[in-house]
């Protein structure tokens, strides 16, 4: 059966952070067991703290402002906060955390918030969504990149990195401080700077890496900028480069640490084979548990209960991208497309996540749906769905102009249905309107969108147009007229025929034959009240039928 591990405490992050990033000032780590999630401090707002929540105080200083947030953190159950190195060093702030049971850690002197919280969200999001029961791979847990790191550098007595193809640093050992300032660098930034890597290529060394199942040796020049030597080797999967192991070492390998590197090789490119296939199962699951839940079925509660979400109400936001304009049968370009709306779909789930960090996101169909968690009391949460929506707009840009519809506030299971139904009904008013809106709330678009469910109600039951609406389109089908075009502008000025006429660039007393020709035509009093807003509806009803393909 598949359940929700337990995710990483603040031992666990003291122990895979701590020599680069983080200090322990005053608290007992074991207190958090499951650190619940990463949360930025906003002093102007009041955010939603997960259970057991790691707190980041950006811009937090002074014993006065640190002793009060401890304080309230406290109150709120969170597990530690982090602020910026050196702590005050005053009693009221060892009190306040004593009193509060909150941890206080310090962040690095150079490191960025925003490195140290995507560290965070990478190791704590393993246990998001897994299998039940402890797993192995070479008796170490299969899946934690950080303890295979941890391993391979205890084997070699040297700091690692695990890097895949494009240089991205997947997890690092402990000791990264006894490794020169461009590891430093490589660690905090979780990838190899550019200038490494272009020197890299030049020299030939990922050319060699790639062509050989053992170890290469890389040794500083005076233009390379880092002084200790790499001891590097690819990790495979037969043909296939899944990445490489990089160890910093001061001496070169004896041939008992060179086969250990080896071995490592082949241990890691299990893991990595494992966290790709686990990838897309935890994808799947995810979306599983997602669509449940927004079904709001009898397994709602469960499905809740395992995205972390029961505790809290929710709106749901819908993302779709509009098809590519490709040519029948362009296979690679769809391709592309679909390989691009995955990438978005990740983006929008680190974009919510980075809201709250119980935030769950997944692919159902061909659109992207996530439920933004907010407090029971919160008053303002569809403003802020909307707010946040613009935000990932904003960042993504144009390129693929994705689509988003927010639904209402959902407080618990029974209404995350309904909340859906309105992101959905929102998002289609916006694939419909053919216009440059690309964001929608329900409410904004309620009108727009029963109009759309009163046409797929006619489509459902073969309403044709009404009798006047039938002869106006059948009329100007055969006299190559525009009577409809003009009856629509007349009942959009309110029956002002000087501004109808000016809408139509024609002359007033052009525009008054006409109408009296819709009258005559389509068989109608315009004067009566109830004609004109039937007509009116009719008129603004989407894909208006064409008598001659009835």
């Amino acid at each position: 059966m598949v359940t929700v591990q337990p995710r990483a405490g603040l031992s666990r992050v003291l122990e895979d952070l701590g020599t680069t990033l983080l200090d322990l000032v005053c608290g007992d780590p074991r207190r958090a067991d499951a650190i619940g999630g990463v949360v930025i401090h906003d002093t102007l707002d009041e955010p939603v703290l997960p259970r057991q929540a790691l707190v980041l105080g950006v811009g937090v200083h002074g014993a006065a402002d640190t002793a009060r947030l401890l304080a309230s953190l406290g109150e709120a159950g969170a597990a530690a906060l982090v602020i910026r190195s050196p702590a005050p060093d005053e009693p009221l702030v060892l009190e306040a955390a004593e009193r509060s049971g909150v941890a206080l850690l310090t962040l690095t002197r150079g490191a960025s918030w925003a490195q140290l919280a995507a560290l965070l969200r990478a190791l704590l999001a393993d246990g998001d969504v897994g299998e039940a029961g402890p797993q192995t791979l070479g008796g170490t847990p299969s899946g934690d990149m950080f303890a295979v790191a941890n391993a391979v550098a205890a084997l070699l007595d040297a700091p690692v990195t695990i890097e895949d193809r494009d240089s991205r640093v997947l997890a690092f050992s402990g000791r990264q401080d006894e490794a020169d300032d461009s590891r430093v660098e490589t660690v905090l930034g979780r990838q190899v700077p550019q200038r490494f890597t272009r020197m890299l290529e030049e020299r030939g060394i990922f050319r060699d890496l790639y062509r050989t199942d053992q170890a290469v040796l890389v040794t500083p020049t005076q233009t390379d900028g880092f002084h200790i030597p790499r001891a590097a080797i690819a990790v495979r999967a037969g043909d296939e480069i899944l990445g490489s192991i990089w160890a910093a070492v001061d001496t070169p390998l004896t041939s008992q640490r060179t086969r250990a590197l080896h071995d490592a090789a082949k241990l890691v490119a299990l893991h990595l084979l494992r966290l790709r296939a686990g990838a897309d199962v935890a994808r799947r699951l995810r979306a599983d548990l997602l669509s449940t839940a927004l079904e709001g079925g009898p397994g709602a509660s469960e499905a809740l209960s395992r995205l972390g979400l029961t505790d809290y109400a929710g709106v749901v936001l819908a993302l779709a991208v509009p098809d590519p304009p490709a040519p029948t049968g362009s296979t690679d370009l769809h391709a592309r497309h679909a390989a691009e709306r995955e990438r978005l779909t990740d983006a929008f789930a680190m974009h919510l996540s980075a809201i709250h960090a119980r935030a769950a996101t997944a692919m159902i169909g061909d659109v992207a749906y996530g439920i933004l968690p907010v407090s029971q009391h919160q008053t303002a949460a569809e403003e802020t769905a909307v707010r946040v929506a613009s935000d990932f707009l904003t960042r993504v840009g144009d390129r693929m102009r994705p689509l988003i519809g927010v639904g209402t506030l959902a407080r618990n299971r029974n209404e995350l249905s309904r909340s859906r139904n309105g992101a959905d009904r929102a998002l289609r008013v916006l694939r419909t309107g053919g216009g440059s809106r690309r964001l929608a709330h329900i409410t904004d678009v309620h009108v727009e969108a029963l109009l759309l469910d009163l046409a797929d109600l006619m489509a459902e039951r073969g309403d044709p147009p009404p009798g006047p609406l039938t002869r106006l389109l059948a009329y100007d089908q055969r006299h190559h007229t525009n009577l409809v075009e003009t009856l629509r502008n007349w009942l959009n000025s309110f029956g002002d025929v000087p501004a109808a006429a000016e809408a139509m660039c024609v002359h007033q007393n052009t525009f008054r034959y006409r109408l009296r020709r819709v009258t005559e035509v389509a068989e109608s009093d315009l004067g009566a009240p109830e004609t004109r807003f039937a007509l009116m509806l009719q008129l603004r009803l989407p894909h208006l039928p064409d008598p001659s393909e009835r």
